[in-house]
């Protein structure tokens, strides 16, 4: 199957922050920088229980905002540290706009912009 004239997205993430690589046009055009999710955390100040639930319910927020900024995916690939992409991959399994959406996942340290582009360019081709 051909990636060309696809919508394909990338997205570098960590439990805190992601950064979104897509192609303005779809039909031409390189991949460029869409934006950037924060995800500033669960206040320690709570107990376990209390903690634990507005960390879920943040994280959940976080993936929904990466989420809204690839409409009509058709291909993902996510890349980042420890085990954010996992759970990320996961939410769009279990999202239905995400139900088609073909998705790959490698691991790779924080780059800059710049790389970021020509790694998930090089996936792509």
């Amino acid at each position: 199957m051909s990636h060309k004239n696809k919508k394909q997205f990338g997205v570098w993430m960590d439990s805190h922050f992601a950064t979104i690589v897509g192609k303005q046009n779809v039909d031409s055009g390189d991949f460029v920088i869409l934006g950037h999710v924060k995800n500033e955390g669960a206040s320690a100040k709570s107990n376990e229980s209390t903690f634990h639930n507005q960390e879920q319910s943040l994280i959940h927020k976080f993936f929904k905002e990466i989420a809204a900024q690839m409409q009509n995916a058709e291909h993902v690939h996510v890349t980042g540290t420890g085990t954010a992409q996992e759970q990320f991959q996961r939410y769009m399994a279990e999202t239905p706009q995400f139900r088609n959406t073909s998705t790959k996942e490698s691991t790779s340290n924080k780059m800059s912009e710049e790389k970021l582009i020509e790694f998930i360019s090089e996936k792509f081709n």
